[in-house]
């Protein structure tokens, strides 16, 4: 793995740890010295500057990732953040190192991700297997974080407005937009002292400024590569019950191989041209080109390494690459009577990919799908590219009125959702011509339509009601009508309540729901297996071949989510806050388990279909406060109480409990060192298979541990400013030890160095 730097020894991490506070220090010395009577600037910390959290709502500003900027994607920030981890889709463990943001335990599939207030959806277009993983990073790295002004966590009933996929929450990343002539550059390096991890290496910059009376602009580039894994930094050795090594028939010892995490490349380009065509009325044109590619370190689904395919080796190589095209049409405007905000968006993202298998043991893993001499064989390595194009569009208009006599402020909204999907890639799995009848489908994959789609429109009101000086009530009404599943009603009540100028208490309770995704609908999407991956009856796995394909008469998902809240914000500037929330989940859609040809012995016939109901609930909450004039002190966790399908199995694998802490010492005007930790509880494992049903002999626990930060952020002048630090402080170094069973199916990095610089002018 190619290094820009040296990689710092432990010896040296000390060093830099111990120095950091002298080198506090001898800023004020020299400060001191330079005149006998030294009056230092009051360092003010407010209550807004330390909380940043409200009832079902945080904000992650640009400070916030100065102080602590993640090595590669934003999601490492908000997981952070109450009621937030990173999970797989579901509880299976596969693809374990794919890590995606997953708000109060419902999946990042319930979690959705705007740029600006507008949809991103690149994600599905990555093949959802049969357990409802998908190989994908999410959506949550198609803008640097230097070029990010805030990003906003919605979690809860006031999440319901955004309709499909926002049962769990909603993160909306809102990037900067200088209003004045200026520029910035910004590069970060993280190089981690494991030489088994990869090294980290973004350089970024961003013009932006008027070009005319009304007329403003902003570029920017971004470049954020972060190196895979080593193919080894998971072997170990085999042992037998008694502990003894397992030796194979030569007599040496064999081990466990499981794949690290890999890298990815993120090369990304953004232009916005704003147009004030009047008083109070802004157009903007935007356009952003992004391609992420991979950096393979051999994981396949089930976890195992593969390092070659063909005598080729592919370990530190592409093996996908995502490119992702953004235009929108954006106005804001401002009236007598109101103000409103619309946008037409297009999103097109090309999913190239190295073929992979697609059912079965080898599902996942990279294989040869060309025949490329003719004679009949699938002989070579190529890429096969899946297309999806997403249209959005909305229309929001916010009217401030009376209400009942109460003074009020109105939204009226009207939403667009088109997905158009070209798999030729997914579709290829074949389906005995015996099945033809029951499923209307060809046999031959090659001849299957590779087009999908389906479309959405969405109706919502939502008002907001001062109805007396203590009570706030937000009744919310949202109509969608989708061509594939009919019709969805999303009702929401919150009501906020101040008991006095210090506690406030909040109550929610919304109908929020979940189209189903375009591999679930497909009919033409077929798994088969030969026999391994069939469902269990009573206990006994049923013989194959069994099919599994695309149900197009699934329902929504939906869930009733309710959370009841209390707040405190008032005596010396502390800030509080506990939440307890409760979602009711329906509908959820699986691989099924029921045979649709129920006399059949051999080619079984199942689909994707709705289950019954799962419960999720849980507690979470913050704390912060100033101690004294240069120090603050935040706290944070989350409890979940219950996550359960209907069998009684984990819906994804999230902590027991999640703590975050961080005490901040603002040692001058121009320097903050930042002590965080976060500690995860233990995490417990599915006992039942996803998809088959079966009992899982010895599900690993993954027990609890800690993880602590250290870092520096120093204003070196009006235009430069300079962020270093330690990651993981003490080295706890978590590696994964499953393949797909079990909780221990992913990597903690261990410690690690960082060093970013930015400047503006």
């Amino acid at each position: 793995m190619a290094t820009l730097f040296p990689r710092p020894t432990t010896g040296t991490a000390l060093c830099l740890l111990m120095s950091l506070p002298v080198f506090a220090g001898s800023v004020l010395a020299q400060e001191a010295t330079t005149e006998d009577t030294v009056v230092l600037e009051t360092i003010v910390i407010t209550a807004e500057e330390q909380a940043k959290q409200a009832l079902g709502t945080s904000t992650v500003t640009a400070e916030d990732i100065e102080k602590a900027p993640p090595v590669n994607d934003i999601s490492e920030l908000v997981r952070k953040m109450p009621g937030v981890n990173l999970t797989g889709a579901t509880a299976s463990g596969q693809r374990g190192n794919q890590r995606q943001i997953d708000i109060r335990g419902m999946g990042p599939e319930n979690t959705l991700i705007l740029i600006d207030g507008k949809p991103v959806m690149s994600r599905n277009s990555v093949r959802m297997s049969r357990n409802g993983e998908r190989d994908s990073r999410g959506d949550s790295n198609w803008v640097p974080s230097e070029m990010i002004e805030r990003i906003e966590v919605l979690r809860g009933p006031a999440a319901a407005r955004y309709g499909s996929g926002s049962s769990g929450g909603v993160v909306n990343i809102i990037t900067k937009r200088p209003e004045t002539f200026s520029g910035q550059v910004g590069m970060h390096y993280n190089s981690p002292e494991s030489r088994k991890e990869g090294d980290t290496v973004r350089n970024n910059f961003m013009l932006a400024g008027p070009v005319g009376e009304n007329l403003t602009f902003r570029l920017f580039g971004n470049y954020n590569k972060t190196d895979g894994d080593a193919p080894d930094i998971n072997r170990v050795p085999l042992l037998d019950d008694d502990g003894s090594p397992v030796l194979d028939d030569d007599g040496n010892p064999e081990y466990l191989n499981l794949a690290g995490r890999e890298g990815v490349v993120n090369k990304d380009m953004g232009g916005l041209l704003s147009w004030q065509v009047a008083p109070g009325h802004v157009i903007d044109f935007e356009a952003n080109f992004s391609r992420q590619g991979n950096i393979y370190a051999g994981d396949t689904m089930f976890g195992s390494v593969k390092e070659d395919q063909d005598g080729v080796n592919l370990i530190g190589t592409e093996t996908n690459r995502m490119y992702r095209r953004a235009l929108s049409l954006t106005h804001r405007g401002e009236y007598d009577f109101g103000e409103s905000f619309s946008y037409l968006q297009w999103e097109n993202t090309r999913n190239a990919r190295l073929c992979e298998g697609t059912a079965g043991g080898g599902e996942g893993a990279i294989t040869n799908c060309v025949d490329t001499d003719g004679d009949g064989e699938n002989d070579a390595m190529a890429f096969s590219t899946i297309t999806l194009d997403n249209i959005t569009a909305k229309s929001e208009w916010i009217l401030p009125m009376k209400l009942a006599g109460r003074d009020s402020r109105v939204t009226f909204g009207a939403e667009y959702r088109g997905e158009f999907m070209e798999d030729g890639v997914s579709i290829r799995g074949g389906l005995d011509p015996s099945l033809v009848p029951d499923t209307g489908v060809d046999p031959d994959g090659e001849n299957r339509d590779p087009k999908t789609d389906q479309q959405t429109i969405g109706l919502y009101a939502e008002a907001n009601i001062q109805w007396n000086d203590k009570l706030t009530l937000t009744p919310g009404l949202r109509f969608d009508y989708n061509d594939n599943f009919g019709s969805a009603w999303s009702p929401s009540l919150n009501a906020t309540y101040a008991f006095n100028d210090e506690w406030t208490m909040k109550l929610g309770v919304a109908r929020a729901f979940k189209a189903p995704n375009l591999y679930q609908l497909n009919p033409n999407y077929v798994y088969v297996t030969r026999g391994n991956g069939c469902p269990y009856v009573d206990g006994v796995r049923l013989s194959g071949p069994c099919y599994v394909l695309g149900n197009p008469d699934l329902e929504a998902e939906r869930s009733l989510n309710k959370e009841i809240g209390v707040a405190y914000a008032g005596h010396n500037d502390i800030s509080a806050s506990l939440t307890w929330f409760h979602n009711d989940y329906d509908n959820r859609i699986a691989s099924g388990r029921i045979q649709h040809n129920p006399d059949a012995t051999t080619n079984r016939l199942f689909r994707w279909e709705n289950q019954k109901n799962a419960v999720i609930s849980g507690i979470e909450g913050n704390f912060s406060t100033p101690l004294g004039e240069s120090f603050a002190f935040n706290t944070n966790f989350t409890k979940m109480i219950k996550s359960e399908d209907e069998n009684g199995q984990p819906l994804s694998l999230v902590p027991d409990y999640t703590i975050n802490a961080s005490l901040d010492w603002y040692a001058t005007p121009d320097l903050t060192l930042t002590l965080d930790a976060t500690h995860y509880g233990k995490i417990e494992p599915a006992t039942i298979g996803n998809s088959m049903g079966n009992e899982i002999e010895d599900p690993e626990t993954r027990g609890s541990y800690t993880l602590v930060n250290l870092g520096a952020n120093w204003a070196v002048s009006e235009s430069a400013r300079l962020s270093a630090g330690v990651t993981n402080l003490f080295d706890k170094r978590i590696l994964r030890t499953n393949t797909s069973d079990g909780t221990n199916t992913f990597n903690e990095p261990g410690r690690a160095f960082y060093i970013g610089l930015t400047s503006t002018f």
